[in-house]
């Protein structure tokens, strides 16, 4: 075996191996996706604007292009075809700058970010009369956080002239409550994101890793069978 095939061999194998992890890290998105979708779907009609921008939607949406992009860098790596090995930089180049600008413009516009969504979830306090699955959606959220409203409690008093709903009593009925909550659900489901955020992060790092390897891995191993066919010719 001559040492341009020892080497597109080497390359082919190492490829399929982060490929193989890149897969494998789409199937995790997905399930997870999928479980949000069933446990968590009583917070999905909190957000009126974007009402399938939630964990679970994105989750699944992230999984799926992740487990197909896996899919076509494995079988370029293992059909070794330049046209399936091109198709998976590009789309996984597309892939990688996509979530490059995404990071930098919540980054720089988080602030802005913040106050659309905060606006966006009064707004929907609006209708938490009229509509069930809105207010099943924030009595849920504000059992689960011990909070009440969005900042804090008073923005009820326009929704429910200067009442506030039960759930924002813990462990009580609204009647007999003696402490409502005072702190609003922003501030407490941004508090425990960060809590939480280390291992989200660990693990989107690990998935960055694999995508810059895989889109080294495949333009060497492009350049490897475009410089073995040369030499067949």
């Amino acid at each position: 075996m001559s040492v341009s095939r020892r080497c597109l061999c080497c390359v082919k194998y190492l490829m399929f191996i982060f490929n193989l992890i890149f897969w494998l890290g789409g199937c995790g998105l997905f399930g997870i996706g999928v479980w949000l979708s069933f446990t968590q779907a009583e917070f999905s009609s909190l957000l009126l604007s974007f009402p399938s921008l939630s964990a679970a939607n994105l989750l699944l949406v992230a999984g799926g292009i992740t487990m197909v992009i896996g899919f076509l860098g494995c079988l370029g790596a293992l059909k070794e075809q330049r046209c399936l090995l091109c198709t998976f930089f590009v789309i996984l180049l597309i892939l990688v700058l996509t979530e490059v600008t995404l990071m930098l413009v919540l980054y720089y516009l988080q602030d802005k970010v913040e106050i659309h969504a905060k606006s966006n979830l009064k707004d929907g306090m609006k209708k938490y009369n009229s509509e069930n699955e809105l207010q099943k959606s924030w009595d849920n959220v504000q059992k689960m956080f011990k909070c009440c409203g969005v900042n804090n409690k008073t923005d009820w008093y326009e929704v429910l002239n200067r009442t506030l709903p039960s759930s924002c009593c813990p462990g009580a009925e609204r009647e007999t409550c003696k402490e409502w909550s005072e702190q609003g659900c922003y501030a407490k489901a941004k508090n425990w994101l960060s809590d939480n955020i280390r291992p989200v992060l660990v693990f989107g790092v690990c998935i960055g890793v694999v995508q810059i390897l895989a889109l080294v891995f495949s333009m060497q191993m492009y350049c490897q069978i475009l410089y073995a066919e040369k030499n067949l010719d």
